[in-house]
């Protein structure tokens, strides 16, 4: 493990930021502040958010601490074989990659919706 932090916002965490979560913001602001810390967008995620509440992916996709994660053919490959693509995309995201060794959390609202899958999960739950 190294003393870095990468966290993937699944779409109901990008649409708990955009309503105020508290531990939402405090990842958003600790992306910003603080070396180490890194705050990823999946963008099949980002749709999704905005789907639900818009206006969200306009919002995070101008914040500093977040990085937008496109999908590129690697990504598109895993998605076509899930049923939801903002799942699926957040889920690909979190697998280690060259960049991110150890993989990612995933920041959710909605825990249960990732048991059972191959997934760290950072429950945001207030």
């Amino acid at each position: 493990m190294t003393d870095t932090l990468h966290i993937i916002l699944d779409d109901t965490a990008m649409t708990a930021a955009g309503q105020g979560n508290i531990l939402a913001s405090r990842l958003i602001h600790r992306a910003h502040a603080e070396p180490g810390w890194f705050l990823y967008a999946p963008a099949c995620a980002l749709v999704e958010a905005d789907r639900t509440r818009p206006g969200t992916a306009e919002h995070l996709a101008s914040l500093p601490g977040v990085t937008v994660l496109n999908l590129d053919l690697a990504a598109a490959l895993a998605i076509a074989q899930q049923e939801t693509w903002a799942t699926a995309h957040s889920q690909y995201a979190a697998q280690p990659t060259a960049d991110r060794p150890d993989g990612a959390v995933i920041a959710t609202t909605d825990p249960h919706r990732w048991a059972g899958q191959p997934v760290r999960v950072l429950d945001l739950t207030p």
